[in-house]
C-alpha cells in the first residue's frame, strides 16, 4: 500500500455501527485507512472493542464516551500510520449502539 497523501481532500466513509446485545458482534469493516476516526459509545453501558473478534479487548468505552484519533499525528517515518483497510471492529456491551465514523484521504491506496 502506498502512503496516503494527507494534503489531498478528505472523504467521509460510511458510518459503522451496531446495537450491543451482550455478545461480541461485528461493528463493521474499514473500507479505507482512516485519517480521523471517531469511536462513539452511544449507550448507557460500557462497551468492549476488539479487532480480533473478541479474543483481546483493545479498549473498554464507558457509557456515553467518545474517542477521536487523528492518525496524522504520527508522520515522518510512519507517514502511513493508520488502521488498515479491512480491519474489522467487534464490540460487546449490554445494550445501546456503538458507532465508528472516519474520514480518509483521497488516493489510489485502498
Amino acid at each position: 500500500m502506498a502512503n496516503p497523501n494527507y494534503s489531498e481532500h478528505a472523504l467521509c466513509a460510511p458510518e459503522l455501527f451496531a446495537t450491543m446485545n451482550g455478545s461480541f458482534g461485528s461493528i463493521g469493516t474499514l473500507l479505507f485507512p482512516p485519517v480521523h476516526i471517531i469511536f462513539d459509545n452511544q449507550g448507557a453501558s460500557p462497551v468492549q472493542i476488539s479487532t480480533d473478534g473478541g479474543v483481546t479487548t483493545w479498549r473498554t468505552f464507558p457509557a456515553g464516551e467518545a474517542l477521536v484519533l487523528d492518525m496524522r499525528g504520527n508522520h515522518g517515518l510512519a507517514a502511513n500510520f493508520a488502521f488498515h483497510a479491512g480491519t474489522v471492529f467487534s464490540g460487546r456491551g449490554a445494550s445501546g449502539v456503538f458507532s465508528i465514523s472516519y474520514t480518509y484521504a483521497r488516493g489510489t491506496y485502498s
